[in-house]
């Protein structure tokens, strides 16, 4: 991209420069793709059902500190790899509402209030003392169960 830009605007140097960015750019985006297909598909496999956080992307992408790392993760592509393989395969991808996920204690539900870059949970309610990442992916799935039964619930009256 340097040398791109250092080219004369219109040359055949330019064009050619402009041609090997691409193609850079393009291999990325290949191994991206590659690899959240392989993953989605591992998680297929294994998992009945996945319970994953309803994250606004959109608006995460427009904090200039974080967007670079989630535009690279490919949350968006990955979730929509996941829902489209579990349809195929007859599984579940259920979103939770993200709200409280990581400042909720999934021991005895206080709210522990914590910035982003503290990464260990430790209630000073009842104790516990879990990773930040552990303690939120407990309260998804705590979540989730809970909108999967509500929904089982609704269509058991609804049916």
């Amino acid at each position: 991209q340097r040398r791109l830009c250092r080219r004369k605007k219109g040359s055949n140097r330019r064009t050619k420069a402009r041609l090997l960015v691409a193609k850079a750019h393009g291999k990325i985006a290949n191994q991206r793709k590659d690899f959240l297909h392989k993953l989605s598909t591992d998680y297929i496999s294994k998992f009945k059902t996945i319970y994953v956080e309803d994250l606004p992307i959109i608006n995460m992408i427009k904090n200039r500190h974080l967007s670079k790392s989630i535009s690279d993760a490919g949350w968006g592509m990955f979730i929509r790899f996941l829902t489209y393989k579990a349809e195929g395969a007859g599984r579940q991808v259920i979103k939770v509402n993200p709200n409280g996920t990581s400042q909720i204690c999934s021991d005895c539900g206080g709210r522990v209030p914590k910035t982003l870059s503290v990464r260990i949970h430790a209630c000073p309610f009842c104790g516990v003392v879990l990773d930040r990442d552990h303690n939120a992916a407990l309260n998804i799935l705590a979540l989730g169960q809970r909108v999967q039964s509500l929904t089982k619930q609704v269509a058991v009256c609804v049916g």
